[in-house]
């Protein structure tokens, strides 16, 4: 009986490893052809029937992707959009999250619910109304233009208050009797409680932010300002497009947001996981 038991719990093992590793196949070999088709030639990437490897490996797409468009001026805006975003995101959405979780206000419920179900509206909508008002504002084609809109996250506010609802009110009480107020109940005693969920907040708008395309597209005019998704899309020709320049320019846009997952996949996975303890 009992090696019946172990023998089914191993096809189910197996089955599962199965499916994980044609997840990970799936998932894997757009990005090695990604890097493949970089280093050949337009022929060889065109040719038909489809060739995988490169007949001579060299650099020279990339080469000519990064002296043709400042790649390093796109580096600079999309760090610096990515970086302000995350910090004013962050400060905003933990504060909104305290509010609707520890605070009571008329109508909390209410405008809670009303926060929610902008989650269900397409974000297209509000890129008109956007435009119009940086452009009101007198901040179209700025990088002010690409931070602004991306202050208030719907989703980071309902995720932390998930977290600050599993924090137990013992701990506003006891604060309380130390004579903190509301401020420092949030900032000293419950925010450091949520470096989990805080490095996921930052992590999905870090990634949110960087392959980004639409706004910044329609929002900047001038090269300048463009960031690194909306910089790759000066690789599409009208006419032609030339497929290694489109996978090399990718490739150099990809390559630092993979190096963060590497670095900080233990802290997002923690923070994912935990975030679910409490509905």
């Amino acid at each position: 009986m009992e090696r019946s038991q172990k023998f089914s719990i191993r096809k189910h093992h197996i089955g599962t490893h199965l499916v994980l590793i044609l997840a990970v196949i799936i998932s894997i070999v757009p990005f090695l052809w990604m890097i493949l088709t970089s280093f050949k030639t337009y022929e060889e990437s065109i040719r038909i029937p489809l060739t995988v490897w490169p007949a001579q490996w060299n650099l020279i797409n990339y080469i000519t992707v990064w002296n043709k468009f400042p790649f390093l001026n796109f580096y600079f805006n999309t760090f610096f959009v990515m970086v302000v975003v995350i910090i004013g995101e962050l400060i905003i959405s933990s504060m909104a999250a305290y509010a609707f979780a520890r605070l009571n206000f008329p109508f909390k419920n209410a405008i809670f619910i009303f926060c929610l179900s902008l989650m269900m509206v397409p974000s297209q909508i509000f890129l008109i109304p956007q435009y119009d008002l940086m452009v009101k504002a007198g901040l179209n084609d700025t990088l002010i233009a690409l931070i602004l809109p991306r202050l208030f996250n719907v989703f980071s506010v309902f995720m932390l208050r998930q977290f600050f609802m599993t924090l137990p009110r013992e701990l506003d009480d006891a604060a309380k009797i130390d004579g903190c107020g509301f401020f420092g109940i949030y900032y000293q005693i419950l925010l450091p409680l949520l470096k989990p969920a805080l490095v996921s907040v930052a992590i999905l708008s870090g990634l949110s932010t960087w392959k980004d395309l639409l706004w910044p597209l329609i929002v900047n005019n001038s090269m300048e300002k463009y960031t690194l998704s909306a910089g790759l899309a000066l690789l599409i020709g009208e006419h032609t497009t030339i497929y290694p320049h489109v996978m090399a320019g990718s490739f150099l846009a990809v390559w630092p947001m993979i190096l963060l997952y590497f670095l900080a996949q233990k802290q997002f996975v923690e923070g994912i996981a935990f975030s679910g303890i409490k509905g």
